[in-house]
């Protein structure tokens, strides 16, 4: 089964959300390489390249599928940031909207009646719940431990 233009389409947007993605999680990781914090610039470095290669699974499978691939334009991302906990709720709140992403092409899939494309998908979607997860509890280990522990949560970080 050849992909339908509309989940062609949908590959298309997604592949560019994951190198946008890429490209936030590279600007957060010079931030914090410009601040001194080496291990969450490396924890962030090696998230970019997850998500390109998120990107490259989508361009392989599309093309395997006879989809219609087309790299498009990247938006620029923020530069500035806040403190690591700060950074960290948006990568939070970040993965949640790309979980939703993720759950509309499980949907256009579903709707043309794609099974391949589908179980392709679910693979994402349990990415997505790691993801989610794992961001999470970065997040509450910032807020619980405080901003005296910074160095104990770059050096964990750091061994990612």
């Amino acid at each position: 089964m050849i992909l339908s233009r509309n989940l062609s389409e949908a590959f298309n947007a997604q592949v560019n959300a994951e190198m946008w993605s890429s490209n936030l999680y590279l600007s957060m990781s010079v931030y914090f390489q410009k601040a001194g914090l080496n291990g969450f610039a490396h924890w962030m470095k090696k998230q970019a390249a997850e998500e390109l290669e998120h990107a490259h699974k989508l361009i392989d499978y599309a093309l395997d599928r006879g989809g219609d691939i087309t790299i498009g334009q990247i938006n620029v991302v923020p530069t500035g940031w806040g403190n690591p906990l700060e950074v960290f709720e948006h990568v939070y709140k970040h993965e949640c909207y790309v979980s939703e992403l993720i759950d509309k092409l499980v949907d256009i899939a579903e709707a043309d009646k794609d099974h391949a494309s589908r179980d392709f998908l679910f693979w994402f979607v349990r990415e997505q719940v790691e993801e989610e997860s794992t961001a999470k509890e970065i997040v509450d280990q910032l807020k619980n431990y405080g901003e005296c522990h910074y160095a104990i949560m770059d050096h964990r970080l750091g061994k990612r």
